[in-house]
């Protein structure tokens, strides 16, 4: 799929707010709502938008604290990675899951009400199983997300691309 700078706009504007309506959304990548709307669908059909996402304010959800867990794993087969990444899935803690180079295997972003709750989900969901080997839990103080995200297939080449920064 090829992205003229317009796309990648279009990419920018949803991915900072991804409830904008079409009009508005057409008119500050300077399209008409039909053309917008359908260049909005060719990039889902495409796969370069795989969904559409509510953010939430941890806080007032009941998220008291944030960590980043990093999972050494002792047996390194398909299967006890396979097991292990549906296990990990299938927790409501877990934010998000990431197979990773280096020392360790598996980092992990986690929320959970509190200290208490984090340790009781550590000692639940990885301290029992076999195939982890070092768990080490880092909090997270603060988050921030960035909402730029570099496209580098099919972009026209700019000098800066649109959705980075």
């Amino acid at each position: 799929m090829n992205f003229s700078p317009i796309d990648l706009r279009i990419l920018r504007e949803l991915r900072n707010n991804a409830r904008i309506s079409n009009k508005v959304l057409a008119g500050r990548v300077g399209l008409a709502p039909s053309t917008c709307l359908a260049r909005v669908r060719r990039l889902v059909d495409g796969g370069a938008i795989s969904g559409f996402y509510a953010e939430f304010n941890p806080k007032e959800i009941g998220v008291g604290v944030q960590a980043m867990i990093c999972i050494r794993m002792a047996l390194h087969d398909r299967e006890a990675i396979d097991q292990f990444r549906a296990h990990i899935q299938a927790q409501d803690e877990v934010v998000s899951f990431y197979l990773v180079s280096g020392r360790d295997d598996f980092m992990m972003h986690v929320a959970v009400r509190d200290v208490d709750h984090l340790r009781d989900f550590i000692l639940r969901a990885l301290t029992e199983r076999p195939e982890v080997d070092h768990i080490e839990t880092r909090l997270m103080f603060e988050e921030s997300r960035n909402p730029g995200f570099p496209v580098y297939k099919g972009a026209a080449p700019e000098r800066d691309n649109p959705l980075e920064g």
